[in-house]
């Protein structure tokens, strides 16, 4: 009874704040139009700052774990070469084959999954899953855009693919937060409040605009590669790479991490990285919502089994 009372209070309230999105468009205070304009406020100022407080405010020393950063490196590129080799397999149409891939492997890990990782730690430190950004981020991000840009027809451009991580206000936010920690600088407290009650606006934020971004018409079009990309991104990714680092030894914060890297829906960025690169849109978003609406359900199932296991 007592895993179940942690996991439901890790869950339901970001079940709830979508929830509250998506009711807040039924009711017309939000229009989808504004749904893109809000996410690029959010991506743009929240989410940064929500990434620097966050490591800013932890430990370094304990926070910083080699041992972890280095097999969620390599098993994001594993996910990504096995996501690769489904799509070649599986996935006719070369527009859809980059957007699957994306939507396999690239988990939904700043919005939903340190919420989760806040949710599952007893103590609420996530120093671990915060630092763990520097690294997440950029391996999606650089992925994606290859992966697109192939897809579409046209040679990735480094110039632009550098240009574009070296500005991405995630890793940005991450990055500094690091270098903060490690020059041992120590921040007016006026800035710290005001950097504070910037970061705890984040994730509500992008939680309340997720459940705003939910549009359930087009999902009949594409039910084969929604299935797929539904059981592959939170059920046997999840189960495929947790249970090797259950193997490995990890445990505790490190595993709560790993779920939340792993177990995550599929990133919203990932719709808006189709539309720019010109891969098939209408399917990218299909799939965020698909999997988002579904996460709530996995990631309980899969926290509450970890719990009971006494993995954390």
């Amino acid at each position: 009874m007592n895993s179940l009372q942690i996991c439901a209070r890790a869950i339901l309230p970001i079940f709830l704040i979508t929830a509250a999105g998506y009711a807040a468009k039924r009711a017309g205070l939000i229009r989808e139009d504004e749904v893109s304009r809000f996410n690029a406020l959010a991506f743009k100022v929240f989410l940064p700052v929500m990434c620097f407080y966050n490591v800013y405010t932890s430990e370094l020393s304990s926070a910083l774990r080699p041992g972890l950063m280095l097999f969620t490196a390599l098993a994001i590129l594993g996910v990504y070469a096995l996501s690769f080799l489904y799509a070649h397999l599986f996935v006719k149409e070369r527009s859809r084959r980059g957007v699957v891939i994306q939507g396999l492997y690239r988990s939904n890990y700043v919005i939903l999954g340190l919420p989760l990782a806040a949710g599952l730690t007893q103590d609420g430190d996530i120093g671990v899953a915060a630092v763990m950004g520097a690294i997440v981020v950029p391996i999606f991000n650089v992925l994606a855009v290859i992966t697109l840009e192939v897809y579409n027809g046209t040679r990735p451009d480094w110039r632009k693919l550098l240009k574009n991580i070296a500005t991405n206000g995630l890793i940005i936010g991450n990055v500094l937060g690091i270098l903060v920690l490690l020059l041992k600088l120590k921040l007016p407290s006026p800035v710290e409040a005001a950097l504070r009650d910037m970061a705890r606006v984040a994730s509500p934020l992008m939680l309340f605009l997720l459940g705003a971004f939910f549009r359930f018409r087009g999902l009949l079009s594409h039910w084969k590669d929604l299935i797929a990309v539904c059981l592959g991104r939170l059920v046997l990714i999840p189960a495929l790479v947790l249970s090797i680092a259950v193997a490995l030894g990890f445990r505790g914060v490190e595993f709560i991490t790993l779920l939340a890297v792993f177990a995550s829906s599929t990133a919203v960025s990932s719709f808006t990285m189709a539309q720019q690169l010109g891969g098939d849109a209408p399917l990218a978003g299909d799939i965020v919502v698909a999997t988002s609406a579904l996460a709530s359900f996995s990631l309980f199932g899969w926290s509450f089994l970890f719990k009971m296991l006494n993995f954390f």
